[in-house]
């Protein structure tokens, strides 16, 4: 329990900046490119491809959930909580063949998004990742490049979880916003 305070520090801090960016894009408004410009919600599915020491131990990753996109101009606010799931894989350990067990990990991530043009963006997200067997909690860092037609967004990820050490994963995220 104690380890995983940090962890609720960092999210609770990321939580107070979102709501404090949507509170000052809300009362900003003397120039046009300031004013709010949008906020949509939708579900998106993932997948993901573990790498490094990860891929030893796990196959490939599915997952969905919920998530939020507010938009200032160019730049965004972004929050999503979502449900992720990699199956074990047999390995080696000293001469003896060992099955990882299932990782299952709700993760809840804040970012920023940068629209390079209006279908491309860039983004950084962070956050904390739970894992649901009970072993904890990770801090997440996640830069992505995405494309957004309509409501329609396609996103490709590189996603690291750090605690004591890291694991990684390059992802692709289809989402749908309304």
């Amino acid at each position: 329990m104690a380890g995983s305070l940090p962890h609720f520090l960092i999210l609770n801090f990321m939580l107070r900046i979102f709501c404090l960016g949507l509170a000052l894009m809300a009362i900003s408004g003397s120039h046009a490119d300031a004013q709010l410009k949008g906020f949509s919600l939708g579900a998106y599915a993932e997948t993901a491809w573990p790498d490094a020491g990860f891929n030893t131990t796990h196959k490939q990753g599915i997952g969905g959930g919920v998530n939020a996109d507010v938009r200032l101009g160019k730049l965004g606010l972004t929050g999503s909580a979502g449900f992720m799931r990699f199956g074990g894989k047999m390995f080696s350990m000293s001469g003896t063949e060992t099955k990882s067990p299932t990782l299952n990990a709700i993760p809840i991530r804040l970012g920023l998004k940068y629209r390079i043009i209006p279908l491309l963006y860039t983004k950084i997200e962070s956050g904390v990742v739970k894992f649901s067997n009970g072993s904890g909690s990770a801090v997440i860092i996640s830069p992505g490049l995405g494309v957004r037609v309509l409501g329609l967004d396609v996103q490709g990820k590189y996603e690291m979880w750090i605690r004591n050490g890291s694991s990684g994963f390059w992802g692709v995220k289809v989402g749908y916003n309304f």
